[in-house]
């Protein structure tokens, strides 16, 4: 029983969060809070990936470089079967 009304309390916590901004009577401080409210939520949703290349180009450039190696090998076994 106790759990479950600690669960309640910290699911509601975020709706209580904004509630509060919709109390605010001055406009620019109303908005602001909004503003911070939007920026922890969208923190929250989308964490942030390190720039890096995307899975395509990597894909893309382990491709030529297996093209690259089996031109070398093929080159190789040309010289050695060169009149079997």
């Amino acid at each position: 029983m106790m759990s479950m009304s600690l669960g309640l309390i910290i699911a509601a916590t975020p709706a209580v969060a904004i509630e509060t901004c919709r109390f605010i009577e001055a406009k620019a401080e109303r908005e602001a809070c909004y503003h911070r409210q939007e920026q922890e939520l969208a923190a929250k949703r989308k964490p942030e990936l390190p720039v890096t290349q995307s899975s395509e180009s990597k894909t893309f450039d382990s491709l030529q470089q297996m093209r690259r190696d089996d031109e070398e090998v093929y080159r190789s076994m040309r010289g050695i079967c060169n009149g079997c």
